[in-house]
């Protein structure tokens, strides 16, 4: 009789030959009691701070909770309302993350505090609150007006 016992490395790949998500972690029997995520853990896996798995003691938080069940607070729905409004405007139906920084920096966030998140492979840095967006061109709104009929040709500039 061939034995069933499942190999202790997964393939590569599954049956489709798509990439596994976890080819790299060994699997785990759940009858043996070792929780999956704990072995993961113990395997080195870099905290970023942006993990949300779920499990014993580990609950969402009342900010992501009530965003899921569909009840937006003011800051989550000015957001929403915002990429919305710039999808519309754009024709746009999947905006960049460029986009969708520069709709963050137009609603007036700027990066005032240290971050909370521990990413290895970029620099932590900060700004003043007043800073501008720096997302527009330099005579957008001057050329906005153009385009909208309420004003004349903005001057060309002269060369120092």
């Amino acid at each position: 009789m061939p034995d069933r016992t499942p190999p202790s490395t997964p393939p590569v790949s599954d049956a489709r030959g798509a990439a596994r998500p976890d080819a790299h972690f060994p699997l785990v029997d759940r009858r043996s009691g070792i929780d999956r995520r704990d072995a993961q853990a113990a395997q080195g896996g870099e905290a970023t701070g942006l993990e949300r798995r779920r499990g014993p003691g580990r609950r969402l938080s009342d900010f992501s909770k009530a965003a899921e069940e569909g009840e937006l607070n003011r800051e989550q729905f000015l957001f929403v309302m915002a990429i919305d409004k710039f999808k519309k405007v754009n024709q746009r139906a999947f905006p960049t993350w460029t986009d969708i920084l520069e709709v963050i920096r137009l609603l007036g966030y700027r990066k005032t505090m240290p971050s909370e998140l521990s990413l290895s492979s970029a620099e932590d840095w900060r700004e003043p609150p007043h800073a501008p967006s720096n997302v527009r061109a330099e005579r957008w709104g001057a050329w906005c007006r153009i385009d909208q009929g309420l004003g004349d040709v903005p001057p060309a500039r002269e060369a120092a």
